[in-house]
């Protein structure tokens, strides 16, 4: 009554499932971390904070293998909204930083959060950026 089926499940393992590299937990764990400092080091060059750019460089250089292309590109984002979203940013990056123990990228992390916290918090009147290190 039924015809059987004749071709693979989608649901069979493939014959060769070993023929693609994998990476281990703490590889991903790296490109994640790596990904999180590179997008919060765009938001503090955008911001013009030159030495936390520099330290925050030092390390995706370090998870990548190679310095993180750096620009100047600026948008016409309020100082406020960068400093939310670098805010954020850090917080990702400390999170991926703790779960794969490192100390130094965990520390850099808490040190911005603090200075964009402390950048939200200053009178908007001040015209000079906060949270430079």
């Amino acid at each position: 009554m039924y015809e059987p089926i004749r071709s693979k499940s989608v649901h069979t393992p493939a014959d060769h499932a070993d023929d693609f590299p994998h990476r281990s937990r703490e590889e991903e764990l790296d490109i994640q971390l790596a990904g999180h400092l590179a997008a919060l080091l765009a938001v503090t060059d955008e911001l013009g904070i030159g030495a936390a750019g520099d330290r925050i460089a030092v390390q995706v250089a370090r998870l990548r293998g190679a310095p993180p292309a750096r620009h100047a590109g600026r948008t016409d984002a309020p100082a406020p909204a960068l400093h939310r979203r670098a805010h954020a940013l850090a917080g990702r990056a400390l999170v991926v930083a703790a779960s794969r123990a490192d100390t130094a990228v965990a520390i850099l992390a808490a040190e911005r959060m603090d200075a964009h916290t402390a950048a939200l918090a200053a009178p908007a009147a001040s015209t000079r950026l906060v949270g430079a290190h």
